[in-house]
């Protein structure tokens, strides 16, 4: 501490206030660089969602790779008009953001990089809120890739069944409104479900569960113009497993993973590591147990299946959590998280209105659901603090007490509330296009599905 009064003092102080600022402007450029490739991480997500398509079903669903890159498109033309302010701009009345908040419709159209544009600290990430100086631009590019992925995990239940157009018709509405609005609400800091205190670390409903009530509204449509042709059951989409694809697929998302939930810290720092490695430790768990439960109940190998269900239901249900908890309790969540897989893959195995081929409803609906419902039994607040949620309590399990209870309550205010909305939406859109378009759903007898 300079204790003088002369010149040499303020020079001492100003030298000190210099340093501090560059420490500040390096720790922000660290970050961006960090989100920016988190961001790149999790864009790879998309086309990987079209290769685990293949991989299960067959290499000849090339429609699977055209869809999934033509979303990469429209996620990033239809978030920059109009979406990303939707979802994260200061919002009106804790329900909408302002599309109008700068940098404005389309990114700001042709500003340059002055204040309130691309250039400029957004606002949840400035003093106040998350305060990791990410620029608009790193914002936006990060967010959209969740964006993108998202609409990804929908649409794998469309395979063969619902025309291209109808489904790319679709996502313009989901990039502007259906996805936005839980973003809106759970990430944005204004957002009414976040002022109540619903947290949601990577995604566990606003991705996960959300995408499973997305599908579930499309799905409904599909038998409704199913039963309008005669069927009474709807017929299943099966294919020949393509180990190679399978595995290639698995790795490429467990790698972007890698980017979903160490980058949705939004900073680079120590808790960084610490998502990483729960992450990735919830996947192996359930690997392990889903492998070996399998193993047991049918008496024979389970297979290469199992293992990459077991990963992805880990990922999916530790996805919520990943920075609220050690890795040791990501540990027991995977182990968990196996067994959770087993019995509700089961359960939607009987369900005859629709058909599931890569798993949408066991694995990221109910592992989603999952995962959120736990943030109030096994989340610790230190490891929350240091992911930028300081006020987030303890779990029961952890001595939380009343406060967890009341957080569970939230959770689970939140969670009814974006499942409805994002069902009736979803539904809503589609019954509409089925409408304009005379359908959406193809001819199955051009596309090797049987007849009523």
């Amino acid at each position: 501490m300079c204790r003088g009064r002369g010149t040499s003092c303020r020079r001492a102080t100003d030298r000190v206030a210099l340093k501090t600022d560059r420490d500040q402007g390096t720790m922000e450029l660290l970050n961006n660089l960090w989100v920016l490739l988190a961001g790149l991480l999790v864009f790879s997500m998309t086309a990987s969602v079209g290769l685990l398509e293949v991989g299960e079903l067959g290499r000849q669903l090339d429609i699977s790779l055209r869809k999934t890159l033509l979303i990469s498109g429209l996620s990033l033309v239809v978030m920059a008009l109009i979406g990303f302010n939707i979802a994260f701009a200061p919002t009106w009345g804790g329900w909408i953001g302002n599309p109008l908040y700068a940098p404005g419709l389309g990114l700001g159209a042709f500003s340059d990089l002055g204040t309130g544009t691309l250039g400029a600290v957004w606002w949840s990430m400035g003093p106040g809120y998350f305060a990791t100086g990410l620029t608009t631009g790193t914002y936006f590019f990060f967010e959209t890739a969740f964006a993108s992925v998202t609409l990804a995990l929908v649409g794998v239940v469309l395979l063969t069944k619902v025309k291209l157009e109808a489904f790319l018709l679709y996502a313009v509405a989901y990039f502007a409104i259906i996805w936005t609005l839980p973003a809106a609400w759970i990430w944005n800091p204004s957002g009414w479900l976040a002022r109540l205190g619903m947290v949601d670390f990577a995604g566990g409903l606003v991705v996960h569960a959300a995408a499973g009530a997305a599908g579930l509204g499309i799905l409904a449509v599909v038998w409704s113009e199913e039963r309008a042709r005669g069927y009474r059951s709807s017929p299943p989409v099966v294919g020949e497993e393509q180990s190679g694809w399978l595995t290639l697929a698995l790795v490429l998302l467990w790698l972007g993973w890698f980017g979903f939930n160490p980058g949705s810290v939004l900073a680079f720092n120590s808790e960084t590591v610490v998502v990483a490695l729960t992450t990735f430790l919830a996947a192996a768990a359930a690997m392990i147990s889903l492998w070996a439960l399998r193993r047991v109940v049918e008496g024979s190998d389970p297979g290469l299946r199992a293992s990459t269900d077991g990963v992805l239901m880990g990922l999916i249900v530790i996805t919520p959590l990943a920075g609220f908890v050690s890795p040791s309790t990501a540990l027991i969540v995977g182990a968990l998280a196996g067994p959770v897989y087993f019995l509700a893959d089961r359960s939607f195995g009987r369900v005859r209105w629709f058909s599931d081929p890569i798993g949408l409803m066991p694995g990221h609906f109910v592992g989603g659901l999952f995962g959120i419902l736990l943030i109030a039994f096994v989340t610790q607040s230190a490891f929350a603090g240091a992911s930028g949620y300081p006020n987030l309590v303890n779990g029961l399990l952890f001595g939380g007490g009343l406060a967890a209870l009341r957080q569970l309550g939230v959770e689970v205010l939140g969670t009814l509330a974006v499942l409805a909305t994002v069902f009736t939406l979803s539904y809503l859109v589609m019954r509409g296009l089925s409408r304009a378009l005379g359908g959406i759903t193809q001819d199955y007898s051009k596309v090797g599905l049987p007849p009523p």
